[in-house]
Parts: structure tokens; C-alpha cells; sequence
């Protein structure tokens, strides 16, 4: 299938930091690694004189982004106000969303850690979603979507590997049901219908119930983008085109869209129209990591799909525990993690698209916002 069947501001911008943290609208945060409890925030007793005439020396002819965003959680960790106060002050100087990797990833860290001491990181999230809506379009998100994949391999790999092994679960099966549960906007099932087109038996019946979870926003290797309501405009298009190209393919076909609105480990199973001639498979890539790693949630939620007893269920996550503890090491032992994956992803962008390409601003923004 075709990529035309599928789908048929350079100035520098800051975010004031101010030395008695108040929240402020341009900042920017995560549902998943910003606690909604207002106990990380530093109380006014505890800030220590703030001195700039302290000594900061930071080699900035390499990766100096990461040496100043790890010394900077640091002073969060041991509550070291005036030191968070210069690191802060010299990230606002230093970083910008339209420079390289090290100025994107200190603009958009910066943001997140002003969120975290204001604890503003909910709002400011939902602001920037809204924001992101007004030129999310099925049309901007399918460019996005295929150019991503056309230079990188991060979800390619992870699509062809998925349905090689469930055409082979579903081998000499006559009704099929897949549980899809990822956000690359079905990009994978094209290709698995040609295959169930031209397998060799009767060509079986397909029935694809896509979960479009809209909490988190977007994130590397998960490229949703914009609001709930956006994102059912723009899977209503999709659902139109694959019923369009399975009849092309003479695949009997069923589409349906599940949009969850929460953690997917409380998902709703008896949602799922699940028949007991059907033989199901489960397809999760990039959902893992958007449940937070307590309680043994990720561990409940897999329980709960084998459950519906499966023929087999497919992962692909990123190699990355991007969940951030709460205070003192775990905070920067977690941030650290956050802050390499991200650099590789920004690295990856980097190399791959042009400066000045519109899909390259619309995933950075959305990493930004993740």
C-alpha cells in the first residue's frame, strides 16, 4: 500500500525563570512524571541565600546540556536552592527550542523542571495539547507519521517483527481479531493485510479493534499528538481508508476504535467484542512504558490479556525505564535515564530531517511535552 493511498518561527524562544518559582503558562510538564501532590515544591524557609558569584564551570564544547540538567536535579535532590537558582538562570541563557540538540534539550528540560518545582506540570501540559491541536489535522499527522518512519527505523522494525510472528499465531484461522493498543496511527496493518490477501488458504476474516489511549500526549517511538478530540477526527479518517484498502485487497474487514481516556491498565476488557470463534491476538507497542512502573501495574495489565487467552501477544518498547522517582537519587537516577533516552531520540531527529522540516517541530514539541 502506498503512501498517497494510506493518507489519500526561527527566533529564539526563553522561559522566564524566576528565583521564587511561580507557575507559569509557557511551561512544560508530563501526567506520568510530574506528581500532582504539592510536596516537591521547596518551601520558602528552605531556600538557601541565592549567590552568583559561586564558581560554575561547565565545559560547553560537548554534550553540556547533560552535565548542567544532572547538577541542576541534584540541587533539587539535596534542596540546594541557590545552587538550583544559578543552574536554572544559566539553562534560560543557554538553551532554545530551535537550536541544536543540546540547547532543544535544555529548553525543553528546563520546562519540565520549573514544572516540577511548581508543581504546575498537569496545566501546563493540558495548555500545550490544546495548543498542539490547532494544527493537528489527519493530513499533518499523516506526514509526520510516514516521514518518521520512512528515515527511521525505531517503529519499521518493531511493525514487521509484530506481524510476522501474529500471520504466523493466526496460520490456517478463518476469523481473526487483533487487539491493537499502540499510537503509530495503524501504519502496521497495511502491510498484514496484503499478507492475509495472499496467503495461500481461504482468505480469513479480520477484525482490528484499535485502543487510542489519549493521557500522555506523545512520546518517542509513540508519536501521538493533540487532543482527544483531534486524535478521534483523525482515527474516523483512518478507519475509512483501511476498510477502503482491505476491500482493494479483498480482505473482509471490521474497524473499530476504542478511545481510553486514563491509565490503560484500568481499560475496560468486556469493551473489546471479543468472540469465541476468534482467535485473538494483542499488539502493544510503545504502551508499556505509559503505565507508571508502581504497584506491579504493568505486570496486572499483561495478566489481565492473558486472560482473554491469546494466541499470542506482541511488545515493543523502548529500551528505557523513562518512569522518575520521586526525591533525592531515585529523582536523579531516574532523570538521568530520561535525559540519554531523550538525547538519542533528539540525536536521531537530528540526523534524519532537514532544520527546517515541519514534521521534525511537530515530534520534537511532542518529545517536549512527553
Amino acid at each position: 500500500m502506498d503512501e498517497e493511498d494510506f493518507s489519500a518561527s526561527s527566533s529564539k524562544q526563553y522561559y522566564p525563570y524566576y528565583p521564587h518559582p511561580q507557575p507559569h503558562p509557557s511551561a512544560t510538564g508530563t501526567t506520568t512524571t510530574t506528581p500532582t501532590s504539592i510536596h516537591h515544591a521547596f518551601e520558602t524557609s528552605e531556600f538557601s541565600t541565592f549567590s552568583p558569584a559561586r564558581d560554575l564551570t561547565f565545559d560547553f564544547s560537548g554534550k553540556w546540556a547533560t552535565d548542567i540538567l544532572l547538577e541542576t536535579a541534584t540541587a533539587i535532590a539535596d534542596r540546594n536552592s541557590g545552587r538550583f537558582q544559578q543552574l536554572m538562570w544559566m539553562l534560560n541563557e543557554l538553551s532554545s527550542p530551535y537550536g541544536d540538540t543540546d540547547q532543544k534539550l535544555g529548553s525543553y528540560f528546563l520546562q519540565a523542571l520549573f514544572n516540577r518545582m511548581t508543581d504546575s506540570g498537569e496545566r501546563c501540559y493540558r495548555t500545550l495539547a490544546s495548543v498542539s491541536e490547532k494544527t493537528c489535522s489527519f493530513e499533518t499527522t499523516r506526514k509526520m507519521v510516514l516521514k518518521f518512519q520512512e528515515v527511521s527505523p525505531w517503529t519499521t522494525f518493531g511493525h514487521v517483527a509484530c506481524n510476522g510472528a501474529i500471520m504466523e499465531a493466526f496460520e490456517g484461522e478463518s476469523k481473526l481479531h487483533i487487539i491493537d493498543i499502540s499510537s503509530t496511527y495503524c501504519t502496521q496493518w497495511p502491510t498484514l493485510l496484503e499478507s492475509l490477501a495472499t496467503r495461500t488458504d481461504e482468505t480469513p476474516h479480520l477484525k482490528l479493534t484499535t485502543i487510542v489511549a489519549t493521557k500522555n500526549g506523545g512520546a518517542p517511538g509513540s508519536i501521538t499528538s493533540g487532543t482527544a478530540a483531534s486524535v478521534q477526527d483523525i482515527m474516523k479518517e483512518i478507519g475509512n481508508r483501511m476498510e477502503k484498502f482491505a476491500r482493494l485487497m479483498g480482505v473482509p474487514f471490521k474497524f473499530n476504535v476504542i478511545h481510553h481516556g486514563g491509565d490503560l491498565c484500568e481499560l475496560d476488557l468486556s469493551k473489546l467484542d471479543i468472540k469465541e470463534d476468534e482467535a485473538l491476538a494483542i499488539n502493544c507497542v510503545g504502551t508499556l512504558h505509559s503505565i507508571r512502573a508502581v504497584d506491579n501495574r504493568r505486570d496486572m495489565m499483561i495478566s489481565n490479556f492473558k486472560k482473554l487467552q491469546p494466541r499470542i501477544i506482541t511488545v515493543v518498547e523502548e529500551e528505557a525505564d523513562l518512569d522518575v522517582g520521586v526525591d533525592g537519587m531515585e529523582f536523579v537516577k531516574g532523570f538521568q535515564e530520561c535525559l540519554r533516552w531523550f538525547r538519542v531520540y533528539f540525536e536521531a531527529l537530528d540526523e534524519s530531517f532537514a532544520r527546517t522540516s515541519n514534521e521534525r517541530l511537530m515530534l520534537e514539541r511532542a518529545a517536549g511535552r512527553a
